[in-house]
């Protein structure tokens, strides 16, 4: 699904929200007050809160749609992450403020008025919000939205806190006026949970937490199966937004051409692609050898390219060594340089190719940081 797509349903999903959080709120409160009830009030002041994170959601969800940028060259996936924390504290704040609200509201109880209507309120709301939160959650998994996974539980706390509503009033109905303002404290209760479980992924997320352990095993056993990947090592995974990234190393021949080598990481990416559902970022590393195990880096005193020509060629001119070669090709392996010389095949007019590989072997051999040398006759 396209991001523009994606986005469009996110932000109608979440208008919707809106437009009912709006008028149960306004509803409930002033029912609530009217008939003199503290868990309706809370109730709406829980659907008012509702309208936030509606709010919240609907400006995260334009953000995460957005094409990577300058600034965000990852991408905005991230946005989302950020307003599902953003709505679990929310979420724990308006859940604290209902519960001291309500405990004051436990010394100072009264009769209620109104009891059909305060009943029928928290009735409408249940089924409004169960709607909301069934309609919410279809769109959140057909478009993999945790935001909007998290918006949809908000929905659904607010059903489950209507249910304590009904249960508060008939009590108090019933004589038990402090039932009311102890429904207010369950449904605030209730709130801070919800708002801490979606906390604590957000911020797994954030941390760069790992795809589950299931998915690992079966990522690093689709890429070990690919023909020309020795070994597979460094996996790294983690979530960003709605999508998933890896970070992979695989072994490969050392001696294998730079196209081959990129042709295998091609390969890499669209198996690993294939394997993870959501898996969209795949950053491949070709290794010639297995530098996992090795406790430091090996080449660190070892000269590059450009370096390496220069000393090879000072050291075959003090050594009054004349040759023209086609192409040097070096290799680093196993902590030295590795060096291979192509001639013509004119040179073999006067000299066996023993005697030439020898002779540039035993040149090379005096030089440190180089080891062995091979000599190709095109």
């Amino acid at each position: 699904m396209d991001s523009i797509t994606r986005t469009k349903k996110s932000q109608k999903v979440t208008i919707v929200g809106a437009v009912v959080d709006f008028l149960l709120s306004v509803f409930k409160v002033i029912v609530g007050v009217i008939g003199n009830s503290g868990a309706l009030i809370a109730d709406g002041v829980h659907s008012f809160s509702d309208l936030l994170t509606d709010w919240v959601t609907w400006y995260a969800a334009k953000q995460a749609g957005e094409a990577p940028d300058k600034e965000h060259p990852y991408g905005h996936e991230r946005f989302e992450t950020v307003a599902t924390l953003g709505l679990s504290i929310f979420l724990a704040i308006i859940g604290t403020a209902i519960i001291f609200d309500a405990m004051g509201r436990l010394t100072n109880t009264g009769a209620l008025n109104h009891e059909v209507w305060l009943i029928a309120t928290a009735g409408l709301s249940i089924v409004s919000k169960e709607a909301l939160y069934w309609y919410t959650v279809i769109v959140a998994k057909n478009i993999n939205s945790e935001m909007l996974k998290a918006n949809a539980w908000h929905h659904r706390s607010d059903a489950f806190s209507s249910v304590v509503v009904i249960i508060g009033i008939v009590g108090a109905i019933n004589g038990y006026y402090y039932l009311d303002s102890a429904a207010a404290i369950i449904v605030g209760i209730m709130i801070i949970y919800i708002g801490w479980k979606l906390g604590f992924e957000a911020t797994k997320e954030l941390v760069d937490t790992s795809i589950d352990d299931e998915d690992i095993k079966k990522l690093h056993s689709a890429l070990a199966d690919i023909k020309g990947v020795n070994s597979v090592h460094t996996l790294r995974t983690r979530r960003v937004g709605h999508k998933k990234s890896a970070d992979v190393h695989v072994q490969v021949n050392p001696f294998l051409s730079v196209s081959e080598g990129h042709i295998i990481s091609v390969s890499v990416e669209r198996v690993a692609k294939e394997c993870i559902e959501g898996l969209d970022d795949v950053t491949v590393h070709i290794d010639p050898e297995d530098d996992e195990k090795q406790d430091e880096a090996p080449y660190k005193d070892l000269p590059e390219r450009a370096q390496a020509l220069k000393i090879l060629h000072q050291a075959l001119k003090l050594e009054d060594c004349t040759y023209e070669f086609e192409r040097t090709q070096l290799h680093y392996l196993e902590g030295e340089i590795l060096v291979d010389f192509f001639l013509s095949l004119d040179y073999l007019a006067n000299n066996s190719a023993i005697e030439i590989n020898t002779q540039l072997s035993d040149i090379v051999a005096k030089l440190p940081g180089f080891g062995e040398v091979k000599v190709y006759f095109n």
